[in-house]
């Protein structure tokens, strides 16, 4: 029995053995074949990585080619805007151009008008009764003065032209009283202009009464003393020291017609 027992050992260590070496051969044999399967492996997962890398980058220039077509959808909208703007831009330039050219125009009509006009008034001031006349004579000379400077504007001359002729208007329908120089002397004497109709003076001292005689054109005193009276009260009144009342005046009798 222990012999038997010593071969069924020895026959199964022999056994492992074979079994071992076949394992290894086995082994050996299958090991190009695991290689083989961990290089394409590896090969796939590099091949996947290159796929997402230009997946990635196929995204961004997509990405980027949606942007650059609304920016270049933007720039043309805007560019189409702009060329609107500039045509519009051109057609206000020709229309100035043309309103210049019409201003011109005028120009060459209104000017020839307004020196007219102030010459007419210049004659207006001399013709008439002389209150204010260096004031008014003046004005003129600023007008004449004015016509000649660059920089005032034809419409500018002629709202100045016009304020004259407004103000020349307004005396024939107000009442004042000023203090000025009696033309012909050096005495300073208290005027008062009624309208255009009359003009009185009187010294501070109430000592001399006038007025201007329309008929001889020059100041001429007043003999009649009932006057001096009447045109101190006018003075008042007209510098409102007293309340309005009725003042008998000098006033001349029209002229008849030849």
């Amino acid at each position: 029995m222990p012999r038997l027992r010593t071969f069924k050992v020895a026959a199964a260590v022999l056994g492992a053995c074979a079994l071992l070496v076949a394992g290894a051969t086995q082994a050996q044999k299958l090991a190009p074949t695991v290689q083989a399967e961990k290089k394409i492996n590896d090969d796939s997962a590099t091949s996947q990585r290159r796929v997402t890398t230009l997946a990635r980058q196929t995204q961004d220039l997509l990405t980027e080619y949606r942007s650059v077509v609304r920016e270049t959808e933007s720039l043309k909208i805007y560019n189409d805007n702009l060329e609107r703007v500039v045509n519009d831009q051109r057609n206000e330039i020709q229309s100035i151009n043309r309103q210049l050219e019409g201003l011109e125009a005028t120009n060459r009509g209104v000017v020839p008008l307004m020196l007219e006009m102030i010459g007419s008034l210049d004659q207006i001031v001399e013709a008439d009764m002389p209150f204010r006349i260096e004031e008014r004579r003046a004005r003129v000379e600023r007008l004449r003065d004015m016509m000649d400077q660059a920089e005032v504007t034809a419409s500018e001359k002629y709202r100045r032209v016009m304020e004259a002729f407004q103000s020349e208007l307004e005396f024939g329908r107000t009442t004042e009283a000023y203090s000025a120089t009696l033309p012909g002397t050096e005495q300073t004497v208290d005027f008062l202009r009624v309208g255009r109709t009359l003009l009185v003076y009187q010294t501070s001292d109430n000592k001399t009464t006038g007025w201007f005689n329309p008929r001889t054109r020059s100041f001429e005193e007043l003999d009649d003393d009932r006057f001096r009276m009447e045109v101190k009260n006018g003075l008042a009144i007209a510098r409102n020291e007293k309340a309005p009342d009725l003042v008998m005046l000098p006033v001349p009798a029209p002229e008849e017609e030849r």
